[in-house]
């Protein structure tokens, strides 16, 4: 579960070192680092795939000796992440990391998970939803609860991280229900301006990937609803 947490900011802190300055990611960054986190990519693989970007990158600036934009989101390394996965495939990379640091404590102990995931459900039932995306909410929250009497032992994390994953999906589509329609079309087509840039890198099931994961995250956030995953146990 360490290495499964160090994923999102080992790969933030690749990025922001290899541009050379600080960079805080993007809505659409982060989705787009679910996105990989989802599909099994191995970190090893996003960070090396960084790494190629940004080499090619800086050689093609070298040859040209002239200043060139600076990169201005992850997305644009997402190619070369994407041939690092083909390679990693190929030489099984990544396959005897998820052992390291066991005799370590892990920042994920039950009691600390149970206060995580009733601070939760706290804050679901303050917020106010429309029809019917609050009876779904009440619901997630209620889970909450009952999950957190019994978070389970640390080899069981992953295990509870997915049921976080489908109780964040309903209440995402609790609230797709009850959005209206130019507040779709509105975050489709914010979605859609950032991600324009980085359409050559991108293939087309990565990039559907990603518009609804920043769709996801912006009705969260518009609605003030936690995220429930225990990666984000780690920002308390």
């Amino acid at each position: 579960m360490q290495n499964y947490f160090n994923y999102f900011t080992e790969i933030e802190e690749r990025f922001q070192q290899r541009r050379g300055s600080l960079l805080m990611l993007s809505t659409l960054d982060w989705a787009l680092i679910e996105t990989w986190r989802e599909a099994g990519v191995p970190l090893e693989a996003v960070l090396r795939g960084i790494d190629n970007a940004f080499d090619k990158h800086d050689a093609k600036t070298a040859r040209a000796g002239a200043r060139t934009r600076k990169v201005n989101g992850l997305a644009w390394c997402a190619q070369a992440v994407m041939e690092a996965v083909e390679q990693a495939k190929e030489a099984a990379i990544g396959s005897s990391v998820a052992a390291r640091n066991d005799e370590q404590e892990s920042g994920f102990e039950g009691e600390r998970v149970a206060r995580y995931l009733n601070s939760n459900a706290v804050k679901i039932e303050a917020v106010t939803l429309p029809a019917p995306a609050d009876t779904t909410a009440r619901d997630v929250a209620s889970r909450l609860r009952e999950l957190s009497a019994a978070p389970g032992e640390p080899q069981s994390l992953e295990e509870l991280d997915r049921t976080l994953s489908v109780l964040e999906e309903k209440l995402f589509a609790a609230l797709m229900t009850a959005a209206s329609e130019e507040q779709l079309v509105a975050l489709r087509e914010q979605a859609a301006r950032e991600l324009a840039p980085y359409k050559g890198k991108m293939q087309a099931v990565q990039i559907k990937q990603v518009q609804q994961q920043f769709l996801q995250k912006r009705l969260l956030e518009h609605y003030k609803l936690p995220r429930l995953s225990l990666f984000y146990m780690s920002h308390e």
